[in-house]
């Protein structure tokens, strides 16, 4: 994965993930932000503005890496779902402010990575094509988003004091 991915960001949730794990990826500070509740907006907020004390964010960023190449990580697994929710990867891409050809790439070097792929693409025609997940692309979100959960639930003591030295 290049330095430019890794700078890119959103924050979403899958529809096959846990309801209550988030996953965050770096942003760049020129990607367009998506619409965000007031809860969210205030728990991004300076400190001063809200008057309360802003809760850090923990964020668990796994890769499973093959030779220099990373096979699988949260970008990808990102990527995945958003495929999941829009149905192609140029909507997905245009949801997570990234360019077809980057998102693209991506799917390309996941699918490569792969025993089987993780997602399957119709070409044009009247509606225009799009893309589905597999059964393994489904399985990928399911067990990624998973130790996500588990190592955050394992590490939960850990995580508070953790917070705990860090200002708000």
């Amino acid at each position: 994965m290049t330095r430019s991915a890794k700078d890119r960001a959103q924050t979403g949730v899958s529809p096959l993930a846990n309801p209550n794990v988030t996953s965050t990826v770096k942003t760049s500070e020129s990607a367009k932000a998506k619409p965000q509740t007031a809860a969210q907006m205030a728990a991004q907020a300076p400190a001063g503005e809200t008057g309360a004390r802003r809760e850090p964010q923990v964020r668990f960023r796994m890769r499973v890496m093959q030779a220099d190449t990373i096979a699988l990580g949260p970008g990808k697994v990102q990527l995945l779902e958003a495929v999941h929710e829009h149905g192609s990867i140029s909507a997905a891409a245009r949801s997570l402010n990234m360019s077809y050809r980057r998102a693209w790439l991506l799917m390309d070097e996941l699918n490569r990575a792969l025993e089987s792929p993780a997602t399957v693409s119709e070409h044009g025609g009247q509606s225009g094509g799009g893309s589905m997940l597999t059964p393994v692309g489904e399985e990928i979100i399911r067990l990624y988003r998973g130790i996500e959960a588990r190592a955050a639930a394992a590490c939960a003591t850990e995580i508070a004091a953790l917070k705990k030295l860090v200002k708000g």
